[in-house]
């Protein structure tokens, strides 16, 4: 199985990937449990799949996700003026993905504490990130990026190398892609403490067959999903806020449990080594955005749920939980009005940084526009990496500096 264990305190820091580089022939070389740390097939396979099936409960019901607007259609190429309703340009074409996720609810934390970096990381090493607490993983590129490998085999059992064991608040999300080579979203667990669990953490999610096992039993997958099919990636988002949790997988809510027991610790993911399987995109962040609040109290809301392709102004589609919010928002205050604003990490130069910050602000902007939303209320400007929150210094910094901000005016 595929798991993930979740520990402790948001005070801890993740661990500088330069020392954790340097240290991590050590570390892996002695994997234990004090590793474990801080979304078609042919008839050969499916009998194969059969022997790792478990025995079915009765499921519990699928809850769907809340209602929302109706999705963009793909923008074409052409730049837009100030106050145009003119998609924006990138050269590319931006809300392809987005019409399946038009019912989509989930919101990531407001502060992130961990995200997978590996970019620049050497293929076939052990992403310096991680630590193996026992079994094998290394770097491969998948589908023109570095992505987290698990061999046919032994399969692996790794969790974020964090300063301290426990980092998880009361309230967070993870989120995180997943692709199996054979036999789809199958065989893989997350553990909410060390692999043990036997640290008094909420219980493990377990993932198999295209099911979910939680505190309330075995959940099949909704129907019109198919998690079936092979060497398909699927976003898998988890959101916890105390005893209740909620498990979406790519467009839809998948599980809604109100009965978690224990405390979240730190993460583990626990992959079974059936197939060849790889992960991408890991994040962990901290507590959750009340967006009124924000709006009443400072005037603006941060946001780093709205995600884009690397280097475009192209919106993923999970970041359709966001921007579903600042819709439900703008439609229940008409008289609201907001300067959406683009920032960016410092990777790359200022000039490129600036206008890519711009694009991505009037990408925002055209969405919710099709959405429905008056174009007069929604202005854009582009600020770069002109006035970061963090310092760019680690891989979370960067995350939270890259970020879309609705200011009211």
């Amino acid at each position: 199985m595929f798991a993930l264990v979740i520990a402790g305190a948001l005070q801890a820091q993740v661990e500088n990937p330069g020392t954790a580089a340097k240290n991590g022939a050590t570390d892996h070389a002695n994997n234990d449990i004090n590793n474990s740390i801080n979304n078609g097939l042919n008839k050969t396979e499916g009998a194969i799949k059969g022997l790792f099936k478990k025995k079915k409960k009765e499921a519990a019901p699928t809850h769907p996700a809340a209602s929302a607007p109706p999705p963009a259609p793909t923008q074409p190429a052409p730049a837009p003026a100030q106050n145009s309703t003119t998609p924006p340009a990138d050269g590319a074409q931006p809300g392809q993905g987005l019409a399946v996720y038009k019912n989509y609810d989930f919101v990531p934390g407001d502060k992130i504490i961990f995200q997978s970096a590996l970019a620049d990381e050497s293929v076939g090493e052990i992403p310096s990130q991680l630590s193996l607490n026992k079994g094998q993983m290394d770097i491969q590129q998948e589908d023109g990026e570095n992505v987290i490998h698990v061999p046919t085999g032994p399969g692996a059992n790794f969790s974020p190398r964090m300063k301290k064991m426990q980092y998880m608040p009361d309230q967070f999300t993870i989120e995180f892609d997943v692709k199996n080579e054979r036999f789809g979203l199958n065989h893989f667990d997350i553990y909410f403490g060390d692999y043990r669990h036997d640290d008094g953490s909420i219980p493990v999610l377990e993932i198999e067959n295209a099911s979910i096992r939680w505190s309330n039993g075995e959940v099949p997958d909704p129907s019109g999903l198919d998690l079936t099919k092979p060497k398909t990636w699927h976003h898998i988002a988890i959101a916890v806020n105390k005893n209740v949790g909620k498990v979406y997988v790519d467009q839809f809510r998948f599980v809604s449990v109100n009965n978690l027991e224990g405390k979240a610790n730190q993460v583990t993911f626990d992959v079974n080594g059936y197939e060849n399987s790889f992960i991408r995109n890991v994040r962990i962040a901290a507590g959750g955005i009340d967006i009124y609040k924000e709006v009443t109290t400072d005037n603006k809301i941060v946001t780093h749920g709205i995600l884009f392709d690397v280097d475009k102004a192209t919106i993923k589609p999970e970041s359709m939980g966001t921007i579903n919010s600042i819709y439900k928002l703008l439609v229940a205050t008409p008289s609201l009005k907001f300067e959406i604003d683009g920032h960016t990490d410092n990777t790359g130069n200022a000039p490129h940084n600036l206008t890519l910050s711009q694009q991505r602000a009037d990408a925002v902007r055209f969405q919710l526009i099709t959405m429905g939303i008056d174009a007069s209320r929604l202005t854009t400007k582009g600020f770069g990496d002109t006035r970061p929150i963090s310092p760019n210094d680690t891989p979370e910094n960067k995350a939270n500096n890259r970020r879309v901000e609705f200011v009211k005016i």
